[in-house]
């Protein structure tokens, strides 16, 4: 069993490591907020999170019509089309992951 005084370094220096990387990005907030990098990460970070995401979605669908395929197929034309329609990222992703889930859990039951 470790000594006392070995446990209480290791806590403390963890604690320390611990608050120093959660007060690290407050220490350049201001430069942030001065800088060009915010706008662009601001207005091109949603559309690129959305293609990782769709890609992340469909990299283990089945090129052939199977349940799981309509399943995806109608998550992602409902987040698609939600989107156009209403603008509204929240809507967008809960309406498709509803669609995909209600459709994958009902239609592996019909094949």
């Amino acid at each position: 069993m470790p000594e006392t005084p070995y446990i209480l370094a290791a806590i403390l220096l963890s604690a320390a490591i611990t608050w120093t990387l959660r007060a690290a990005p407050f220490a350049f907030v201001a430069q942030m907020r001065r800088s060009a990098v915010l706008p662009y990460l601001n207005e091109n970070m949603p559309p690129g999170i959305m293609v990782i995401l769709v890609f992340y979605t469909v990299r283990n669908t089945p090129l052939s019509i199977t349940p799981l395929t309509v399943a995806v197929a109608a998550g992602l034309i409902t987040t698609a089309g939600l989107h156009l329609w209403q603008r509204n990222a929240t809507m967008s992703v809960l309406g498709g992951t509803a669609a995909h889930v209600v459709l994958a859990s009902t239609l592996p039951a019909w094949s």
